[in-house]
């Protein structure tokens, strides 16, 4: 009745909770979070220092004025209002930015985001720390003399998202100084260059082969050699990226990068032929462009990290203040090049310039490579190399001055939307540069897809097939072990699957706002253990995971038995005080749960009371206090059984609320449970087991152990009254005689029985 009453009770709070955070996420709905709904989150001096207050927000464009008493200093906006600010998540950076009447950023506030910055032990703080260089520049001033933005230091772990940051921060500011008109620009004038009327020509120029192309500047190259790298390093001054300097000998090839600008025609058939530059024409929009790069040597310019994140973070190009950056969905992948003479690359690819981009393929630009040397574990040192591009005279044409332009603003079109549309099929997902991301990046992690597909079907082998593996201790023990170890090293340590209340959080969020599977497909090892911790809740109860799955958990339980086998005492909780104790991961969770309603922010960070994300996904390696915190708890594992599963574990509580909805009971039990017999009571090893025998489900890990106990003749004593019987009828139905006459003698005791007064003892001591 305790634990019905007790289960009734959390039912009934986490409904209100959901009623509560449905109401909000109607009232949301109604209003729409935008910006007027940012602005009233901050004051006016937290992003316009010197302002007392904002005015009231206009539509067209979307901007606040900034006053001082009466007097204008500039505006505000929200960068995603006019630029494309997705970041790693897929999600937009939202920043507030404050510009005076000169056109210059003078503040910016981080007002929301969805980045994993939590994820790889980086605090928020870096990150705003990023775009201090960015105050008190001016773009459009820069625009003007051709100066680039300023240098900032990159966040080693969080390249795309401060990269991002500063790019959507400087492109929108133009965009609202040329709205405005401020600095003098009006929208006519979209910040042209110089030689305005110096336009590409589509017609110009004929079919050439590679020499002709690299000979008059058709096509730039940057050559970096394995010296060049280390020097630049060593001009960078970071000790820890000195000591580590690439092997080789100095004059080996690091990079030999190409570029081209493959949207004007002559120069795109040339490279791509005359079927690739098709191709590449039905991908264009009206005056948008594109180039290629090309790369040979041991240094990748696509890297890796777009496949995860979807952005490329190795390369950028840069055309007065206009900083590009490219996202997956822009880039294709190139075989080969087709003019004659060519050499062959490691890597190839055309890359769109985003419609949103304000680029003049007749003035020069600049491709820059950014390259990043480890430091160590998640710190990272960077340097950068520009390659210079300027389209040959060959191909501009001269058109008369444009007509004089009016001082009337105009109205800022939305940025584009980045949730292109794709039409799926067996190609375009087996095709690891074609599709959306999710598919790429399952493409590229089938290896792992298949390891923990076959972790999960053994999981299942030995679930469906527990009554047999379970009579044979030992071996039955050796698999657990070995299972334990590999879900902590490899699905946790190597693979970093570790779920999360995390996971629970963001999806019961994304549920009220705006729910996209893609989100949730981005990591394809996290998306199938939950799809089998879902299967496997209607079935065994949140066992499965909890006492297989759970990397921390096995580490919880691998140390305990290093524990034991250097006798540390181990602590029996009474059951009194445990009764009392495992009910606080209920509310840990119904609190995170709560405080996740108004802000899933703030509930991340609550739920460091998970420490998966140091003992596993970061293996240790973060500031002392989370380690401290970590190490402390496994420490109390080392006298009390999975002390943190017990009483602390959120996740668990998580599952073990729809657990209860299972369809059947996988455990056997003898009417003898709990009365006289207290064995399974006594060993079990998280208290699961009542003192009366019945198995609490909301806290059982199906360790099996009390299933070992069930089929266990010498410690079962229901199995060893089986056993007497069976040996006494076996002994009384083969007698032996004694030599020479015909009366039966003592039949002596099959191997292996047990004596009479050890089947007593071992009786009346369970």
């Amino acid at each position: 009745m305790h634990l019905r009453s007790s289960i009734l009770l959390i039912t009934a709070v986490l409904l209100t909770l959901l009623i509560a955070g449905a109401a909000e996420a109607l009232a949301q709905s109604r209003s729409g979070p935008g910006f007027e709904n940012y602005l009233g989150r901050i004051s006016a001096e937290d992003v316009f220092p010197g302002a007392d207050r904002l005015g009231p927000p206009q539509e067209q464009p979307p901007v606040a004025p900034a006053y001082r008493g009466d007097e204008l200093l500039g505006y505000v906006f929200l960068n995603s209002d006019y630029v494309n600010s997705v970041g790693y998540a897929g999600r937009p950076i939202h920043i507030l930015v404050g510009i005076d009447l000169d056109g210059t950023i003078v503040g910016f506030n981080l007002i929301e985001h969805h980045e994993p910055i939590v994820l790889v032990g980086i605090s928020e703080q870096q990150v705003i720390d990023y775009m201090d260089p960015f105050i008190g520049y001016n773009p459009v001033q820069a625009r003007a003399e051709g100066a680039a933005p300023p240098d900032t230091d990159i966040v080693s772990g969080a390249t795309v998202t401060v990269l991002v940051m500063g790019e959507s921060v400087v492109r929108s500011a133009v965009r609202v100084a040329r709205a405005m008109g401020l600095a003098g620009l009006t929208p006519q004038a979209q910040l042209e260059a110089p030689h305005a009327a110096r336009v590409m020509d589509p017609d110009a120029g004929q079919i050439a082969d590679w020499e002709t192309l690299v000979g008059d500047g058709s096509v730039r190259r940057l050559v970096l050699t394995v010296g060049d790298i280390n020097e630049a390093f060593e001009r960078a001054g970071d000790p820890d990226a000195i000591a580590r300097p690439e092997r080789g000998d100095p004059e080996d090839r690091f990079i030999e990068l190409y570029a081209a600008l493959v949207s004007q025609p002559a120069i795109g058939r040339s490279l791509l032929g005359d079927t690739g530059f098709d191709r590449l024409q039905e991908r264009l929009e009206e005056n948008q462009q594109a180039i290629l790069i090309a790369g040979e040597g041991t240094y990748s310019f696509k890297g890796s990290g777009y496949v995860r994140g979807g952005i490329f973070d190795r390369i950028e190009l840069h055309q007065g203040s206009e900083t590009i950056r490219f996202r997956d969905r822009l880039h294709r992948r190139i075989n080969s090049i087709e003019a004659d003479g060519a050499p062959r690359f490691r890597e190839i690819g055309t890359f769109l310039i985003p419609d949103d981009a304000e680029f003049d393929p007749a003035e020069p630009w600049t491709l820059r490579l950014l390259v990043q040397r480890a430091t160590g574990p998640l710190d990272r040192a960077f340097v950068s190399f520009d390659l210079g591009y300027q389209l040959p005279d060959a191909y501009i044409a001269e058109v008369p001055a444009p007509a004089e332009p009016t001082t009337e603003p105009t109205a800022v079109p939305s940025p584009p939307d980045t949730a292109a549309d794709f039409t799926l099929d067996w190609e375009t997902l087996t095709d690891p540069d074609e599709g959306p991301l999710w598919a790429r990046i399952w493409q590229s992690k089938i290896a792992s897809i298949v390891a923990l597909l076959a972790m999960l079907g053994v999981l299942t082998l030995i679930f469906f097939f527990q009554d047999i593996l379970v009579k044979h201790e030992k071996l039955y023990d050796r698999i657990r072990l070995t299972y334990l170890a590999v879900t902590l090293v490899w699905l946790g340590w190597v693979a970093q699957a570790q779920l999360s209340v995390v996971n629970v959080l963001a999806f019961t969020s994304a549920l009220r706002t705006d729910f996209q599977w893609s989100y949730f497909l981005m990591d394809p090892l996290i998306f199938i253990l939950w799809f089998s911790v879902a299967a496997s809740l209607l079935f065994w109860g949140r066992g499965p995971f909890c006492g297989w799955l759970c990397p921390f958990g096995a580490l919880q339980e691998l140390s305990n038995r290093a524990a034991k086998a250097v006798k540390v005492p181990q602590i029996k909780v009474p059951w009194a005080v445990h009764e009392r104790l495992w009910p606080i991961k209920y509310i840990i969770f119904l609190v995170l749960f709560g405080v996740s309603l108004g802000s899933l922010a703030f509930a991340e960070i609550l739920a460091e009371v998970e420490p998966f994300k140091t003992a596993i996904i970061l293996r240790f390696m973060r500031e002392w206090w989370f380690v401290a915190f970590a190490l402390a708890l496994i420490g109390a594992g080392l006298f009390v059984e999975r002390f943190f599963c017990r009483y602390l574990c959120p996740l668990g509580a998580a599952l073990a609320i729809p657990g209860r909805l299972r369809m059947f009971d996988w455990l056997k039990r003898y009417r003898e449970c709990g009365n006289p017999c207290m064995r399974c009571y006594n060993e079990c090893p998280v208290e699961a087991i009542h003192p009366e025998g019945h198995i609490n489900p909301n806290e059982c890990i199906s360790c099996l152990n009390c299933q070992v106990l069930y089929h266990h003749d010498r410690k079962c004593p229901v199995m060893i009254q089986r056993r007497v019987k069976r040996e006494k009828r076996l002994a009384m139905g083969q007698p032996t005689f004694r030599p020479g006459t015909t009366q039966p003698a003592r039949s002596p005791a099959p191997s292996g029985a047990t004596p009479v007064k050890e089947r007593v003892d071992e009786t009346s001591s369970n």
